[in-house]
């Protein structure tokens, strides 16, 4: 009896100890990032953040791709987002520092936006973890990003788990049937698609 007791109590130390250890490693911040490894087009698979409203909002694109391309100095980069909302393609462009795991965006004085990329065991994938403070929105957004449209369901699983680490909500999953949005404009923004973006800036994604 005492012989099985005894492991009772083993397993729940087993199981006491894992639990926070998994979640160390999962919102364990990368030690060293290859810019080069961040150039290139990145899709948008998965994200979620404790915002409402930009929650909302990230439920309304289609489909969001990321450009990073590096410039003069390997720790600064160009950084383009581009959101699609049904046939119209907004473009959103900043330039971000990046410091070993850390990273910056120039956003001047309108808000606060830094981060760090995350453990992930997924290959072709780069995990961001935004803090964004404004006037009006303060939140932790989780963003899964990958060179492929879709991940696989182990991938899906590792990032969910993530979230729960963060204790965000039920991410946003992208359809990987919906079109992504050229690299660089067509044409000139309406001006209703220039006001959008203004509205929507402080959401980034």
């Amino acid at each position: 009896m005492f012989a099985v007791f005894a492991t009772f109590l083993l397993c729940l130390m087993s199981v006491s100890r894992s639990a926070p250890l998994a979640c160390e490693e999962l919102v364990h911040p990368l030690d060293q990032l290859d810019p080069h490894h961040l150039e290139g087009r990145w899709a948008l698979v998965a994200g979620s953040l404790n915002h409402s409203s930009s929650m909302e909002a990230l439920k309304l694109r289609d489909s969001i791709t990321m450009y990073f391309s590096n410039g003069s100095e390997t720790s600064y980069f160009s950084y383009t987002q581009i959101n699609r909302f049904g046939d119209q393609c907004q473009y959103q462009f900043y330039n971000i520092s990046v410091e070993g795991s850390s990273f910056t965006f120039d956003v001047g004085n309108r808000f606060n936006l830094n981060g760090t990329f995350l453990y992930t065991s997924c290959p072709d994938c780069v995990v961001m973890h935004w803090i964004v403070k404004s006037k009006r929105r303060k939140s932790v957004d989780l963003y899964l990003l990958s060179r492929r449209r879709s991940v696989g369901e182990k991938e899906l699983k590792e990032f969910k788990a993530q979230l729960e680490c963060y204790q965000l909500p039920t991410p946003v999953v992208m359809d990987p049937t919906k079109e992504l949005c050229p690299e660089q404009p067509v044409s000139r923004p309406t001006a209703a698609v220039a006001q959008n973006e203004e509205k929507t800036e402080e959401q980034n994604a």
